[in-house]
């Protein structure tokens, strides 16, 4: 690693033949209580946009639960020669009423250690589902995760707690999260999926308040991650409940009529990033998709773009074509790239 954020007014410069300096976007994370290198992280999100080169984290997702591990980085390197700036990790365990935080977070503590960045994410169990995981249950009512006294809201406390549990291991190591809760709500294949946006909202504040004012876990980043279309931004959570903002997105075509929903996503005054994106669709990827294509895209039409979660699998760039070309690119920051998030001392 090779830049103290002792330095970031410099940096938050420009490089040399960069664009004018944008506007500030958020002053500090939500959190008010945020822990000083959450501070420094978020703030150096912030400064990627106003560069011309070195401006876009790669990412790697690592896998599920009990299958949660960095060997897709590892595969990554082995392809490439880099190693993703960040990977991400999921509490889902997809059986009983139980999530899985402990595999998962022996792999984000492993990449933190070497000097990488994590984002989490949960696929959790349906808390109005009192006999299965219910991951794709449709008919869920949101409000009654809220109502005290029933069994719902027992449930889902439940599985706040759970979640807590986990990511307190992690801040107890000093690893700042970008916490990912209820990714694609906009769409209708998760039980909290495609609901009244208001009462998204309220559920989405309600863990928001739990986890930092209960829990008490401030080593969080909160990442808003709709799937891409029109509606994108309607489930927005506020200004207020959000730290960086992306679009998930399976497609071999990198562009507007492909991807939906950027315009007013990028209105919003945060950085903004790919949350998911793999090649071909949902499913079924053949593994041979040439990754110059996704970064040539987000230059020419997604000029926000601050950071990329590639999913694994055969979405990978290590199961693809030109994975060394697009991990080299001048605008790819890897974890070789990546600041000192300690106070160096005095």
């Amino acid at each position: 690693m090779v830049l103290l954020l002792s330095l970031l007014p410099s940096f938050c410069q420009g490089q040399a033949g960069a664009e004018p300096v944008k506007p500030a976007l958020s002053p500090a994370p939500v959190d008010p209580l945020a822990a000083p290198r959450v501070r420094r992280l978020f703030a150096y999100l912030q400064s990627l946009e106003n560069r011309s080169e070195k401006r876009l984290l790669t990412g790697q997702f690592c896998g599920f639960g009990t299958g949660a591990t960095v060997a897709t980085a590892e595969r990554i390197f082995t392809a490439t020669g880099k190693y993703p700036a960040f990977i991400g990790v999921d509490y889902g365990s997809f059986k009983g009423r139980t999530l899985e935080t402990r595999i998962p977070n022996q792999a984000a503590l492993a990449y933190w250690r070497a000097g990488g960045w994590v984002t989490v994410s949960v696929h959790g169990f349906n808390p109005a589902n009192s006999k299965d995981y219910g991951l794709r249950d449709n008919g869920v009512k949101l409000d009654d995760l809220l109502r005290p006294g029933t069994p719902t809201h027992l449930s889902w406390m439940h599985q706040i707690d759970q979640m807590a549990e986990g990511l307190q291991e992690l801040q107890e190591a000093g690893v700042v999260v970008l916490w990912r809760p209820f990714h694609e709500m906009n769409g209708g294949w998760f039980w909290w999926g495609a609901k009244e946006p208001a009462a998204f909202v309220r559920v989405w504040r309600h863990l928001f308040h739990t986890l930092t004012e209960v829990k008490k876990l401030h080593n969080l980043l909160w990442v808003y991650g709709p799937n891409h279309a029109a509606n994108a931004a309607a489930y927005y959570p506020g200004d207020a409940y959000v730290d960086l903002i992306g679009l998930d997105a399976y497609t071999d075509h990198v562009d507007p009529s492909h991807i939906r929903g950027y315009p007013d996503m990028a209105a919003i005054q945060k950085p903004y990033g790919f949350t998911e994106f793999g090649p071909h669709g949902s499913k079924n990827p053949p593994g041979d998709f040439d990754y110059r294509r996704l970064i040539a895209g987000v230059m020419e039409h997604f000029p926000r773009t601050t950071h990329v979660l590639t999913w694994d699998d055969n979405w990978s760039p290590a199961r693809n074509r030109f994975a060394r070309e697009y991990y080299a690119h001048p605008w790819m920051l890897n974890r070789d790239d990546l600041p000192v998030l300690e106070t160096p001392a005095p």
